[in-house]
């Protein structure tokens, strides 16, 4: 299994990834396709084994509005595996090595709206613990991880990017 930064030629393979992951439904597939498409998708990974790309995970940056503003944040999603490669931990890998890149990259932290019980692992804390919420409205399931700089004074809204709205 390797894991490479998203190209331009993966952009079916990777469609069809989220799609399948997703039991068929394109609203993830889509969203992926629209953030690359706009260039917004600045860690962007495929896990590939063999010549088969077999999953892929996005990172985009998010806005935020509030005394928080001064903090620099991309949002995890769409993450997706292909069905006959789930529960072999590629997707834990590929958020490890999305979370080393964004570190990279300059991010002072990421914010994922998931399942808490899976996204603990990679460290992600409750978002409004450090006075963060989110366009949704959504609590548990709104979560940060610091990449190094404090989370400290970073009361603010975090908005998604236009390509998650319609999905």
């Amino acid at each position: 299994m390797q894991l490479r930064p998203y190209e331009p030629a993966d952009a079916t393979p990777v469609y069809e990834v989220h799609r399948r992951a997703f039991g068929g439904r394109p609203d993830e597939a889509r969203i992926a396709a629209r953030l690359a498409a706009a260039g917004r998708d600045p860690v962007s990974l495929v896990a590939v084994a063999g010549d088969a790309v077999v999953g892929h995970v996005i990172f985009s940056p998010v806005a935020l509005d509030g005394p928080g503003a001064h903090l620099t944040m991309v949002g995890l999603g769409p993450i997706g595996v292909l069905p006959d490669h789930q529960n072999q931990g590629i997707g834990g890998r590929l958020i490890r090595r999305g979370l080393v890149d964004c570190r990279a990259a300059g991010y002072d932290a990421v914010v994922v709206l998931g399942a808490p019980e899976y996204y603990h692992r990679f460290g992600f804390e409750r978002a409004s613990d450090h006075r963060l919420a989110n366009e949704y409205g959504v609590d548990d399931e709104f979560m940060v991880v610091s990449l190094g700089s404090p989370l400290s004074g970073a009361q603010a809204t975090v908005r998604y990017a236009s390509e998650f709205a319609g999905a």
